[in-house]
C-alpha cells in the first residue's frame, strides 16, 4: 500500500507537510496544497481512518433515531440530514426504532462506546434521561417531535399555529362540522394539532362536538378507518382535517368508496405536504413544512455541539405554509 512517505516524495515536501495538508488544508499555501493533493491521487493514498479517529477522538459517525422509515415525511428528513452530513464529511447511521425506547437507548449508547459522536432524535423521547454517573451528557439534538423537557437543542414547527390555520381555512369557506382524525395519543404533535383545531373552532364560536374527533396513528389505514367512522355519523361532517397527509390519502379512498366527491360533498385537508399530496385526485390542500430542513439543521446543530462551537440558537422554529389545492370548497347546500 502507498503510504504517506510516498506522497511526500512525489510532492517534494516533508511528511509533516503532507499530514498538515490532509488535516488542516486551510493552513497550507494553495500551491503546496495542490501538489500534495495531486500526489495523493497519483499514489492512491488513503489515510488510516482508525489512526485519525484515535488522534482526534472522533468517529465521524452521527446516529439518527427515526420512529419509522416507512413514513414519507421522515424519509425527507433523513434525506436532508444525509446531504448535510456528507457535506461536512460525517457519516449518518440510521436506526429505525419503531418507537421502542430500548432500541433508542441501545443506539444512543454508541456515543458512550466511542462508535459515534452524537445523536439526532426525531421522537419525543430522551435516550439520555438517565445519564451515566460522572459522564458528560453526549451531544444530542431533538427534531420534529420535541421532548417537552427541552433539555437539548431543538428544531420544531409551530404545530398548533399550523393546525389553527388550516382549520380556519375550512371555517372561512363556511364549514361548521369539521371532523378531525388525530395522530397517536403519545405524540406531542397530536396534542398540538388538536389544540390548534380547537382554537379555531372556539374562536369561530362553533360548539365543540367530541363525536367529530377520531383517533388515528398517522397511517394510511388510520385515515381510511377514521373517515369510515366519521362518515357514518347521523350528521356527518362537511370537512375532514387529517393530522398528516398519509391519513388524508387513506380518508380520500374511503370517501370515494362511499360514493362521495371531494370537495363537492366533503372537503379534505392534510398536514406535511408530502410529494403524493400534489398528485392525489383531487390534489390535497395541506400544511407544507420544510422536512429536509429539519434534517439539515439538526445535523449542522449537532456538529456544532460535537466540535464545541457556539449555537446561534438553542431552539429553532421552522416556518409553515398553508398550501391550497383542489380538495377544499364551500359546503354544498
Amino acid at each position: 500500500m502507498s503510504n504517506i512517505r510516498e506522497v511526500a516524495r512525489l510532492a517534494g515536501v516533508s511528511v509533516a507537510t503532507v499530514s498538515r495538508t490532509l488535516k488542516y488544508p486551510e493552513r497550507v499555501l494553495a500551491q503546496t496544497r495542490d501538489k500534495v493533493n495531486a500526489a495523493v491521487k497519483q499514489a492512491g493514498y488513503r489515510p488510516n481512518q482508525m489512526a485519525v479517529q484515535f488522534r482526534s477522538r472522533k468517529t465521524g459517525n452521527l446516529v439518527i433515531l427515526v420512529p419509522t422509515i416507512a413514513n414519507t415525511f421522515f424519509a425527507r428528513v433523513i434525506s436532508g440530514a444525509q446531504q448535510a452530513a456528507q457535506a461536512a464529511n460525517y457519516r449518518l447511521l440510521l436506526c429505525d426504532t419503531q418507537g421502542r425506547e430500548a432500541v433508542e437507548r441501545e443506539f444512543a449508547e454508541l456515543v458512550y462506546a466511542h462508535q459515534a459522536d452524537g445523536v439526532i432524535q426525531l421522537r419525543a423521547y430522551d435516550p439520555y434521561q438517565q445519564p451515566l454517573p460522572g459522564v458528560e451528557l453526549p451531544p444530542i439534538v431533538n427534531a420534529c417531535e420535541v421532548d417537552a423537557q427541552g433539555r437539548h437543542p431543538t428544531i420544531s414547527l409551530d404545530n398548533r399555529a399550523a393546525a389553527r390555520a388550516v382549520t380556519q381555512h375550512l371555517i372561512e369557506l363556511g364549514h361548521r362540522r369539521i371532523g378531525l382524525i388525530k395522530g397517536p395519543k403519545s405524540s406531542p404533535l397530536t396534542r398540538e394539532r388538536v389544540a390548534g383545531y380547537q382554537d379555531a373552532v372556539h374562536q369561530a364560536g362553533i360548539a365543540p362536538d367530541p363525536a367529530l374527533i377520531c383517533h388515528g396513528n398517522f397511517s394510511l389505514q388510520a385515515g381510511y378507518d377514521g373517515a369510515a367512522n366519521l362518515l357514518q355519523l347521523a350528521e356527518r361532517p362537511t370537512a375532514l382535517f387529517c393530522e398528516n397527509d398519509e391519513m388524508a390519502i387513506g380518508a380520500l379512498k374511503q370517501i370515494k368508496q362511499q360514493g362521495l366527491r371531494v370537495p363537492e360533498d366533503i372537503s379534505l385537508v392534510g398536514f406535511d405536504d408530502i410529494p403524493f399530496a400534489a398528485y392525489c385526485d383531487p390534489p390535497l390542500t395541506t400544511i407544507a413544512q420544510p422536512a429536509e430542513a429539519f434534517g439539515q439543521l439538526a445535523v449542522e446543530m449537532l456538529i456544532a455541539l460535537i466540535e464545541k462551537k457556539p449555537l446561534t440558537a438553542q431552539h429553532v422554529t421552522l416556518p409553515f405554509e398553508l398550501t391550497l389545492r383542489q380538495s377544499t370548497a364551500p359546503p354544498s347546500s
